[in-house]
């Protein structure tokens, strides 16, 4: 017998996706909202120059090679 994700002709990374939001979906309002947060992921970034780092930023959403 094949796994669920390998007949529906996906990636285990995106049935884990759809597994995960069936959950949270599932979840009582108060609940959600606490999943749903730990969900939001960031990025920092920091250049580097002459062998020091420099200023730790956050990378704004929605804006490519943000710098």
């Amino acid at each position: 017998m094949a796994f669920a994700w390998k007949t529906a002709n996906i990636s285990y990374l995106q049935y884990s996706i759809v597994c995960a939001r069936a959950v949270r979906n599932a979840l009582k309002p108060e609940l959600r909202a606490i999943a749903q947060r730990r969900d939001e992921q960031g990025l920092k970034f920091q250049k580097w120059q002459g062998g020091k780092a420099g200023e730790l930023k956050a990378a704004q959403p929605g804006k490519a090679g943000a710098q």
